[in-house]
C-alpha cells in the first residue's frame, strides 16, 4: 500500500489488518439498545414458556382459563411494548414484528393476524390525516394559525393554552383523531415562527404533546369525541337495564374533562417551559403572513364545505338511529375520495402519507385483538379486578380506573371498555357500589391514556413533528397519568356525589351475594 505524507491512500488493493482492526474499533455499538433488544426477546421467551397458569374465576364462581394461545398473546404483548416504547426499530416495523410472530408462533392465523392492520379504526386514521394533508396544502391551517395566534399574542404560555383549549374544544363535536389531524399541521405551522430551524425544543414538545393529551382530555365530555363512549353505554344498559343521555354524559364529563386540560397546562409550563417567554414581534409578522395569504381560495372553501359535511353525518349518527348504519370510517374515506375527485390532492400527496404511524396502529389493532381473542386480556381483567372483591369500595373503584388506564394504553380503547366494564359492573354489587361510577371512571381513563403511542391516534399524530421521542412522551405520561388518578379520586368522593350521581347503592349486600 503506497504512502502519501504519511497516511495511506486507496490504491485498489486489499486492506491491510490494521485497517480492518481501525475500521471496526470505529464503529460505536449501542449497548442500550442492544440491551433493550434482548430485554423485548427474554421477556417474551419467559411468559411463553411457563407451564400453564391458573384459570381466573370470577365472583360468581365461573372459571376463564388461560389457553396457549392466550400465553402467547400476553408474551408478545410485553415484547411489543418494550420495542414500542424505546424504539429499538422504526414503530412501524415493531408492528409488521406483531403479526409476523402471531403467525409463526401459531398465535392466530395471518389472515386474522394481518387483516387487523387494515381495520376499519386504522381506515378512519388514515382519513383523519388526509383531511389533515388537505387542510394544510390548501393553506387553510396556515389561516387558522394566524388567525388564532392574533388573538392569543406573543407570550408563549398564552399560545399553549389557546392550543389546548381549541384542540379539547374541538373534540365536542368530532372525532379527537380528526382533531389531531386536523389540529397537527396548524402546530406545524406555528412552531417555525417559534424555532425557524425546526430543532426540537422544549415549546415543541410541549406544544405536540399536549395538543394530544388535551385531545384526549377533552374527547370524554361528550359522545362526539370518540367511539367509546357509545359502546360503554350500550354495556350499561345490557347489565343494568339503565339508559344513560347524550346530556348526562356531558353533565358529569365537562368539569373532569376541562379541569384536566387546565391541569395538562399548568404541567407543560412546569415540566416543558419554553425557553423563551414571548415570541418578539410575533402578531406584526402574523398579520403579514395572513395578508399575503390574501382572500380564500375556491380549493379552500371546497376542503371546509367537504370536511363539515362529514362532520355533519357523523354527529348525525349519534342522533338519528337511522345514520347508523353508515360506518364511520366510511363518512369520513368519502371526503379523502372527494379530495381527489375535485383535485384538491394529488398522487404526490398520497405517496407522502405517514406510513410509520399508520403501520403503528395497524400493529395496535392487532396485538389489541390477539390480547381478546384469545382470552388473554379477559383472563387479567378478571384476575385483577377480583383482587379487590373484599376490599373498601373506594380501593375497588380506584383499582378498576387504574386497569382501565394501563389497558387502554395498549389496546383500543373501545376493547379496553369491552374488556372491563362488563367484569367491573357485575363484581361492583358485592362491594355495594353504584354502576354508574363504574361508568364514568372507566369513560375517564380510558379517554386519557397518556403513555404509549399506541393508546390514541392523537398521539401517533403528534409524534409524527418529530419533536419528542416514544420515551419522552412516556416519560410525560408517567405523571399526568398520576395527576389524573389523583383528580379522579377528589371526583369519586367529593365533587361527582355533590353533582348527585350516586356512589353506593342502598345497604351494604356484600354478604348476601358474595359467593366467598
Amino acid at each position: 500500500m503506497a504512502q502519501k505524507n504519511g497516511t495511506a491512500f486507496n490504491s485498489g488493493l486489499p486492506p491491510m489488518p490494521s485497517d480492518i482492526h481501525l475500521a471496526s474499533t470505529s464503529r460505536h455499538i449501542n449497548w442500550q439498545r442492544l440491551a433493550y433488544i434482548l430485554l423485548g426477546i427474554a421477556l417474551f421467551c419467559i411468559v411463553y414458556f411457563l407451564p400453564d397458569l391458573p384459570d381466573a374465576v370470577d365472583p360468581a364462581g365461573k372459571h376463564f382459563p388461560l389457553t396457549h394461545e392466550g400465553k402467547a398473546a400476553l408474551a408478545l404483548f410485553l415484547l411489543t411494548v418494550v420495542w414500542w416504547v424505546f424504539e429499538v426499530i422504526p414503530i412501524g416495523v415493531t408492528s409488521i414484528a406483531v403479526g409476523v410472530i402471531q403467525v409463526l408462533f401459531l398465535i392466530r392465523p395471518a389472515k386474522v393476524a394481518f387483516g387487523d392492520f387494515m381495520d376499519p379504526s386504522v381506515w378512519f386514521i388514515i382519513a383523519s390525516m388526509v383531511i389533515g394533508m388537505a387542510f394544510s396544502k390548501t393553506g387553510l391551517t396556515q389561516r387558522l394559525a394566524y388567525r388564532m395566534l392574533t388573538l392569543v399574542g406573543e407570550r408563549t404560555s398564552i399560545i399553549y393554552l389557546g392550543v389546548f383549549v381549541m384542540t379539547a374544544g374541538m373534540t365536542l363535536i368530532m372525532a379527537h383523531t380528526a382533531v389531531a389531524a386536523a389540529i397537527f399541521p396548524l402546530l406545524m405551522a406555528i412552531y417555525p415562527l417559534y424555532q425557524e430551524d425546526q430543532k426540537p425544543t422544549r415549546f415543541g414538545k410541549g406544544l405536540f404533546i399536549g395538543m394530544a393529551f388535551t385531545a384526549g382530555a377533552g374527547s370524554i365530555i361528550t359522545l362526539l369525541g370518540a367511539a367509546r363512549g357509545a359502546v360503554a353505554l350500550g354495556f350499561f344498559k345490557d347489565i343494568t337495564g339503565r339508559d344513560v343521555s347524550f346530556f348526562e354524559i356531558t353533565y358529569y364529563m365537562f368539569p373532569i374533562g376541562f379541569l384536566m386540560v387546565f391541569l395538562l397546562w399548568g404541567f407543560f409550563m412546569l415540566f416543558f417551559r419554553p425557553e423563551k417567554s414571548r415570541i418578539p414581534g410575533l402578531r406584526e409578522r402574523v398579520k403579514v403572513l395572513h395578508t399575503r395569504l390574501g382572500a380564500m381560495k375556491r380549493q379552500e372553501i371546497m376542503t371546509i364545505i367537504i370536511v363539515l359535511l362529514a362532520i355533519f353525518i357523523l354527529g348525525l349518527r349519534s342522533f338519528i338511529p337511522a345514520f347508523e348504519v353508515f360506518h364511520k370510517s366510511a363518512v369520513l374515506l368519502v371526503t379523502t375520495v372527494l379530495f381527489f375527485l375535485f383535485k384538491i390532492l394529488s398522487l404526490e400527496d398520497l405517496e407522502e402519507m405517514p406510513w410509520n404511524i399508520i403501520l403503528l396502529f395497524g400493529g395496535a389493532m392487532s396485538i389489541g385483538f390477539c390480547l381478546w381473542q384469545t382470552g388473554a386480556a379477559e383472563w387479567l381483567a378478571i384476575n385483577w379486578l377480583t383482587m379487590f372483591h373484599m376490599s373498601h369500595w373506594f380501593i375497588f373503584v380506584m383499582g378498576i380506573a387504574f386497569f382501565v388506564l394501563i389497558m387502554t394504553n395498549v389496546i383500543m380503547n373501545v376493547a379496553a371498555i369491552a374488556i372491563c366494564l362488563p367484569v367491573a359492573l357485575v363484581i361492583a354489587p358485592y362491594l355495594g357500589v353504584a354502576p354508574e361510577v363504574i361508568l364514568f371512571i372507566s369513560l375517564t381513563t380510558a379517554g386519557m391514556p397518556f403513555l404509549l403511542l399506541v393508546g390514541a391516534a392523537p398521539n401517533a399524530i403528534a409524534y409524527e413533528s418529530k419533536l419528542f421521542t416514544s420515551g419522552e412522551f412516556f416519560k410525560a405520561g408517567i405523571p399526568t397519568s398520576a395527576l389524573l388518578m389523583v383528580v379522579l379520586a377528589v371526583f369519586v368522593l367529593l365533587i361527582w356525589p355533590l353533582m348527585g350521581m350516586p356512589i353506593l347503592i342502598d345497604g351494604p349486600i356484600r354478604e348476601a351475594l358474595s359467593p366467598y
